[in-house]
């Protein structure tokens, strides 16, 4: 009943989150948070520094994803010892990678790129469990199996991309082809459901010249199956299907961060096949190998509110604001665009 009931709520809130995102994010107001004033310049005018939405929801995108980790592998009695360790190690390596990777890929300095970050979290996150396993695991006496822990991995990653998707509306980037240049038959589909961007800082401006221009909505489709795959395995996990939750979770976010390119207009780097196309395909044989030669797993009974109430621990509290800070800052800070910011004194309220 429980289980059944944190889905349904989970699923309810997405759906609400993810209709308001559509219909808003597109629009000129919502690519600016705030604009901070750094240095002054000899107009008398300030220079500033954009905090930007596409921050704030790449860091809620993380905590969410981290809760939701926290939640199911709390399910399964992983000690928050070993959580802790496996998550910082992953953040750790995959943060500065976002960025890393956008540079390799798309020889650009000022971008990031969540493809290319959960790839490399992707192929790391068995060497992080067993890492574990065997520094703190047999310290304290305890052992994390690795296909229901990655399968909850698999899960986190898939809801924190719904997120994540949300991001790169607000900003313009990750944009779908124009509908004036896709087949007749998605120009029928999408006619009513398409994006039009407006704003000429959004990326989709500057870097193509489509802000007002109908194009596929591309990080909606992606958002909608990536929340619609999240909640599948989340029940399969919750029932102790744990391979069964991995294998489809990754196989599908994968297969499809390599479909979707097929409609993007960005550029993502030479070729006609991108490394990203390339990275999704080896992540899918990565999983399946990993699933093939592992031990098969017990099967546990599941209850969510067991991993519900581990949430309230002043410590995974404190780590979450943490992050989210973090990230916030790493992502938030625009790099691309700037502000100029006039002061004054409204002196019919002195």
């Amino acid at each position: 009943m429980a289980n059944g009931l944190f889905v349904f709520v989970l699923a309810v809130s997405f759906i609400l989150l993810l209709r308001w995102s559509f219909k808003t994010l597109p629009g000129e107001g919502w690519q600016i948070v705030a604009a901070v004033p750094i240095y002054r310049e000899v107009s008398g005018s300030w220079g500033g520094v954009n905090l930007t939405y596409y921050g704030l929801f790449m860091a809620s995108a993380y905590v969410i994803a981290g809760a939701i980790l926290f939640v199911l592998l709390g399910t399964i009695m992983v000690p928050l010892t070993g959580i802790f360790a496996i998550v910082l190690t992953i953040l750790l390596i995959c943060i500065p990678a976002s960025r890393f990777m956008a540079r390799f890929v798309e020889k650009k300095l000022y971008t990031f790129t969540i493809g290319g970050a959960s790839f490399v979290g992707i192929v790391i996150a068995p060497g992080a469990i067993w890492l574990t396993n065997v520094t703190l695991g047999e310290r304290l006496d305890y052992h994390i199996s690795l296909i229901p822990s990655l399968a909850a991995f698999a899960i986190s990653y898939s809801f924190g991309e719904v997120i994540g998707r949300l991001a790169c509306i607000s900003f313009g980037c990750c944009y779908g082809k124009p509908l004036s240049q896709s087949h007749p038959i998605l120009r029928r589909i999408f006619d009513k459901y398409c994006f039009t961007f407006l704003g000429k800082t959004k990326k989709i401006a500057y870097e193509s010249g489509l802000d007002g221009v109908k194009v596929i909505p591309i990080q909606a489709i992606t958002s909608i199956l990536y929340l619609i795959t999240g909640m599948v395995g989340m029940l399969l996990f919750l029932k102790s299907h744990y391979p069964t939750a991995f294998i489809l979770t990754m196989v599908v976010t994968q297969a499809w961060r390599s479909l979707s390119e097929m409609f993007r207009a960005d550029y993502r780097g030479g070729g006609r096949i991108s490394v990203y196309q390339v990275m999704a395909i080896i992540s899918i044989a990565y999983s399946l190998g990993i699933w093939y030669f592992s031990p098969s797993v017990s099967v546990t009974p599941t209850d969510v509110t067991v991993g519900l109430v581990s949430l309230w621990n002043p410590s995974i509290i404190f780590f979450f604001l943490l992050l989210w800070f973090a990230i916030f800052l790493h992502t938030g800070r625009s790099t691309v665009t700037g502000s100029t910011l006039t002061f004054h004194v409204h002196r019919n309220r002195v």
